[in-house]
């Protein structure tokens, strides 16, 4: 009677998940932003990870694209993201905008990522 020994599989499984589960937060990359706090509903569970544009206290611009920390303009934003959406236009948006930044330049920044084909730009909050 020929049996299969499961126990090594189950235990390549678990190393792989423990692996996975350490790396995950990793994956999450941005620039310290303090996100105004406000009580809202979560985005919908989406497929593709978000293409985030950060916004710090200092009105400088950052896009998590790889693993690059530099200050962007916002034209070089706007071109990046425009290439972005032409191979994958259901990839979702989002800013996180820093709450001493003033309005008028968050709104300026999701013109222009509209303008660079992102059909909707979700703004990132804490909840309080």
């Amino acid at each position: 009677m020929a049996e299969i020994n499961v126990v090594p599989y189950i235990d390549v499984m678990l190393v792989l998940l423990i692996i996975f589960m350490a790396t995950a937060p990793m994956l999450m990359q941005g620039v310290k932003v303090d996100l105004p706090e406000a009580s809202s509903d979560p985005v919908e569970n989406q497929d593709s990870e978000p293409l985030i544009v950060s916004v710090n206290a200092g009105g400088e611009l950052f896009l998590n694209l790889g693993n690059e920390k530099q200050v962007l303009a916002l034209a070089t934003i706007k071109d990046r993201v425009s290439k972005v959406m032409k191979r994958n236009p259901n990839k979702p948006v989002l800013i996180w905008g820093d709450e001493a930044v003033s309005y008028g330049e968050v709104v300026t920044v999701m013109v222009a990522l509209q303008q660079a084909g992102a059909p909707s730009v979700g703004l990132v909050t804490e909840n309080p």
